[in-house]
Formats: structure tokens, C-alpha cells, sequence
């Protein structure tokens, strides 16, 4: 088991060796990109960052996906489990965040609590199109981790509330709103899509690792 956990680390240093791959890791640390976006911010050409993208997912670092907005686009995501093995470097975390999805039901008000609670800095949330309520699910899903989103009530985006870091965390309304380079986007499944207690706690445990990265 040793000898098999050398060889892995071995595999990942080797992968991020090359500097290219290693500034990719570190904003997909923050952000999920499409290839595109990975493109523009690195200079590289299509054929030369597919390569270091295959070099990474062979590794087990990253997964490219399909949108669940525009299901033509195609998103890159990290997988932060062998990083635990070398460590990632931190992020400072902005002083202000706005979390946005569609409904604003969910997935953004999860999100912007638990920022505010492990964080420790200011988090609102906003919709594109927001429901009436937040959904039952995410208020019990909440109070499972100790979040209070009871008195919590869906808020209609403005153009107002976009002074602030962005976080899109719904394909659908990343893709609607023309993201500012600066604007991170987290693509996380619509646990209401599913309705489970098992699928908003796994919105609430995919937001848990992507904050551990982050410092107040």
C-alpha cells in the first residue's frame, strides 16, 4: 500500500510540474472553467490545452462535464481528493461575496450561509428567476449542519448587487448572465431536481471542500 501511495504522489508531482498545469489547478481551485475561458486566461491554443487537461484527468485532478444550462457547453472541474496527498495552496477569501443560481432556493442560499459561517465574511445570494420560498429540502439540509435558512427569502439580482465577488453556482444562470472574467463559477447539481435529503446534502458537502481551500 506504501509502494502504490508513493507511485500516485509520484504521478501527481509529476503532473504539476509543468507551470502551465499548476496555474490551471490553482484557478480551477477557485472557479470551474470552460476550456474556452481556460484558453483566453493561459494563451494557449485548443490542441495544447487539451493536452495539459488530459495530462491532469489522467491523474485523477480534473473532469470535464457537460453543462446542466446549455448542454453544448462543456465545463472543467477539479477534484480536489489527491490533492490531499500534496496540499493546495490557499485562496484569501473576499471580504464580500453574491452566490447566484437560478431560483435563488437552494444551492446560492446554502452556499452563502455556510460562507458566512466557516468563512467568517459577508455572503448574500440572489436570483435570476427566484421562487416564492426557500425549498424545504435546503432548510433541513441546513439545519442538519448547524445553518439557520429559515427566515431566509428568495432575492431577485440586480444589477446593484453585482459590486461585489461573484460566485455563479448554477450552469443555467452562469450562462445567462455574461460572467465577468472576475466571477467564479462552482457548478453544482440542482438538488431540487432530485428532491432526496441526500442530494442537498451533497450540495452542502461539495461546497464544504471547495471552501476548505479558501482564508479568511
Amino acid at each position: 500500500m506504501q509502494d502504490d501511495l508513493v507511485a500516485t504522489r509520484s504521478k501527481l508531482h509529476g503532473a504539476l510540474a509543468d507551470p502551465t498545469r499548476l496555474a490551471i489547478v490553482d484557478e480551477l481551485s477557485v472557479s470551474d472553467r470552460t476550456p474556452s475561458e481556460l484558453s483566453e486566461r493561459f494563451g494557449l491554443a485548443g490542441n495544447l490545452l487539451a493536452h495539459h487537461l488530459d495530462v491532469l484527468t489522467q491523474v485523477g485532478l480534473v473532469e470535464r462535464f457537460v453543462s446542466a444550462g446549455d448542454r453544448r457547453r462543456r465545463y472543467v472541474r477539479l477534484d480536489r481528493r489527491p490533492l490531499s496527498l500534496l496540499g493546495l495552496a490557499s485562496v484569501t477569501a473576499p471580504s464580500t461575496v453574491l452566490f447566484v443560481c437560478t431560483h435563488n432556493s437552494a444551492r446560492s442560499q446554502l452556499a452563502a450561509a455556510l460562507w458566512r459561517d466557516r468563512v467568517g465574511t459577508r455572503a448574500t445570494s440572489a436570483g435570476t428567476n427566484p421562487a416564492e420560498q426557500i425549498h424545504p429540502g435546503a432548510v433541513a439540509a441546513g439545519r442538519r449542519v448547524g445553518l439557520d435558512l429559515s427566515g431566509a427569502r428568495p432575492h431577485l439580482l440586480s444589477e446593484n448587487d453585482l459590486n461585489v465577488q461573484v460566485v455563479t453556482v448554477c450552469d443555467r444562470a452562469h450562462e445567462e448572465l455574461n460572467p465577468d472574467d472576475a466571477w467564479w463559477h462552482w457548478s453544482i447539481p440542482d438538488p431540487v431536481d432530485i428532491g432526496t435529503a441526500a442530494a442537498f446534502d451533497a450540495v452542502i458537502a461539495d461546497i464544504e471542500t471547495r471552501l476548505s481551500t479558501l482564508t479568511s
